[in-house]
């Protein structure tokens, strides 16, 4: 190998890896998130997981395993529910399933699961565990966690310290709904409807509208969504989360359609190759994609966009008028008549379309567009119920759905030829963009070329036609003495070959580095809880569990919610505060003044707001 040869697989191999993780609902989204550019994709089996209702066959997910791993992509498996001692068996069952058939990580929150006779598969710490610390991460790292999940609600600068203090891979949310309690500790839906949040099964009482009492009995605000929060969107933030020390970028939806994980992973992969570009980072996988559209996060499912806290606390990131999607602003209603209406608009609307917008009383309402005649939008509906000046938004583009539905990204990995001649014929060298490396000799009888240019040219040419494979020829290289004319029949032996031959390099490389990778979790105590006594907060469901906090220190180890009746207990806990979405923060020059303590009401649940101001979190007391 040559000197300057070295020195560039070298500085590739020191490259810091930039993770794309991507959500699948099925299959067919894991394969499109792929297409797309998705370095990892993470997916739901079925049972455990944290979203109940999608889960999948493992056939389906050992399909997802086989195509992912032809880019060196991921995929990690979400078994991130607490679980009873009585599903325990079964889940030992599952993961040794998912193991052999080549699943690269699992995504868990019950520490019961390290209590189990593992295979040595990769672990990731969900962001249920609630990672908000140096400590706690430190400590899921000494017991044998690969990567940690991080809270949601910490900041740059509390992402940079524990990068700097820890050496673990680091996962953060990019884009996609947002809890507003801290994960994993959100009981609400537990407490009212007997589901819980913890075991898959969460009814979004957080979405739903609440009025807010003072402590006078005044109503402040009736009927809003005063704990929905809006979608996180940091697109803006990537170069930022990067120099913090985040190497895996996940977008939330595994609930969402195919169309969407289409065009936000095609939406990210463009924008994490823009910031790493000229820089010492390369996309964890391999491959470039052909997009035939141009991705749009205004097209699909969102409730507007914050960074989140990551630039600490800002009066953004919730809307309290509606819990759904608005989609983009597409102008001003002009004339409103019983038959339909006219739209000041640059944009162009079609049949199909989705229109919404706020009512007289505040409510979002809207209509499906039947069909456009002259400018005029003729609705689904009869008259609907807006004026002139109303502002609308689409919620659903047709014609961006449907181009998305038809569009197939291909996606390619870049090989280079070089091409030498020797006494009995050629020296073919083919060498993929993660220097897999394959050579072999061609015996083949020398012609010369008539035309000498023309010649070299065809070669490259037909070289280059690799179809339904999964390469593109990136450069071509010949030593030759003197053009030579060689048959497409040769070129296409040779050509099937060659990328027989690095396909299975690839693999064999793959399946040797996965082996580096897996490993059985430590079995040494750490003191962690040191005579301390846990509640319900620490999610304990099975006795294995239990024997987990007591063998790191735990001296008492009381149940999980789901398994008792707490009275008055924290049913959320929260970095976003309703007193300073108000304005009435004491930590601001003029906060406005209210009564507490302060309640929330819906129907009949009632709970009470507690303010930890010291900490800046507020609580939702059952």
């Amino acid at each position: 190998m040559s000197s300057a040869l070295f020195l560039l697989l070298y500085y590739f191999c020191k490259m810091k890896k930039i993770e794309l993780l991507a959500p699948a609902k099925n299959l067919e989204c894991g394969m499109e998130a792929v297409n797309n550019g998705a370095d990892a994709v993470y997916i739901g089996a079925d049972r455990f997981g944290a979203r109940s209702a999608v889960g999948n066959s493992v056939q389906d997910i050992e399909k997802l395993c086989q195509y992912a791993h032809q880019y060196y992509a991921n995929v990690f498996v979400t078994l991130n529910t607490i679980l009873t001692d009585q599903e325990l068996e079964e889940a030992q069952h599952l993961i040794n399933q998912l193991y052999d058939i080549g699943v690269d990580a699992l995504i868990v929150q019950d520490m019961g699961i390290l209590m189990l006779d593992l295979p040595p598969i990769a672990l990731h710490a969900s962001t249920q565990t609630d990672n908000r610390s140096i400590e706690k991460i430190l400590f899921l790292k000494n017991i044998g966690f690969e990567r940690v999940i991080l809270a949601r609600e910490l900041s740059l600068a509390q992402i940079t310290e524990i990068a700097n203090h820890t050496d673990i891979e680091l996962e953060a949310f990019v884009y996609g709904a947002v809890c507003v309690s801290y994960s994993g500790q959100c009981y609400i839906s537990q407490h009212c409807a007997g589901r819980s949040a913890n075991r898959g099964a969460c009814a979004q009482f957080c979405r739903l509208p609440y009025s807010l009492i003072d402590g006078m009995q005044n109503v402040l605000i009736r009927n809003k969504h005063l704990l929905s929060l809006q979608d996180m969107n940091r697109t803006s933030d990537l170069r930022d989360m990067i120099d913090a020390g985040i190497t895996s970028f996940k977008i939330e939806g595994r609930l969402k359609d195919v169309n969407y994980v289409k065009n936000v992973t095609a939406w990210f992969r463009k924008q994490l190759d823009a910031v790493m570009e000229g820089k010492h980072e390369r996309r964890a996988s391999s491959g470039r994609e052909i997009f035939t559209f141009h991705p749009n996060l205004d097209k699909t499912f969102h409730r507007g966009g914050s960074d989140y806290f990551l630039h600490n606390r800002r009066r953004n990131g919730y809307w309290f008028d509606t819990p759904k999607s608005i989609g983009e602003a597409v102008g001003m209603a002009d004339t409103v008549r019983h038959d339909g209406l006219t739209i000041k608009s640059d944009h162009i609307f079609a049949n199909g379309d989705g229109l919404c917008f706020f009512n007289a009383d505040g409510e979002l309402d809207g209509f499906r567009v039947n069909r456009i005649e002259n400018g005029k939008i003729h609705p689904d509906i009869s008259t609907p119920t807006l004026s002139s000046g109303t502002m609308l938004y689409r919620n659903h583009d047709h014609a961006f759905n449907t181009l998305l539905q038809k569009v197939k990204t291909r996606r390619k990995i870049p090989i280079d030829l070089i091409m030498e001649e020797n006494e009995e014929g050629f020296y073919l060298t083919f060498t993929d963009e993660d220097e897999n490396r394959v050579s072999f000799s061609v015996i083949a009888e020398k012609q010369e070329a008539v035309k000498e240019a023309e010649a070299i040219e065809s070669t490259r040419r037909l070289f280059a036609k690799l179809g339904n494979t999964l390469f593109y020829l990136n450069h071509f290289s010949h030593y030759f003495s003197k053009p030579w004319f060689i048959p497409a029949s040769l070129i296409s032996q040779w050509k099937i070959r060659g990328i027989e031959l690095l396909t299975a390099e690839r693999n064999h490389r793959f399946d040797e580095e996965k082996k580096t990778r897996f490993r059985k979790p430590p079995k040494t105590s750490t003191q962690f809880f040191d005579n301390q006594t846990l509640d319900y907060l620490s999610n304990v469901m099975n006795g294995k569990a239990e024997a987990f906090y007591r063998f790191h220190g735990a001296r008492e180890v009381a149940p999980a919610m789901e398994l008792q009746t707490q009275q008055n207990a924290v049913l959320m806990q929260c970095k976003y505060c309703l007193k300073h979405a108000l304005g009435a923060c004491p930590k601001e020059e003029d906060p406005q003044k209210i009564t507490e303590p302060l309640y929330l009401k819906h129907q009949h649940h009632t709970f009470e707001l507690q303010f930890d101001c010291g900490k800046c979190e507020m609580r939702v007391i059952g």
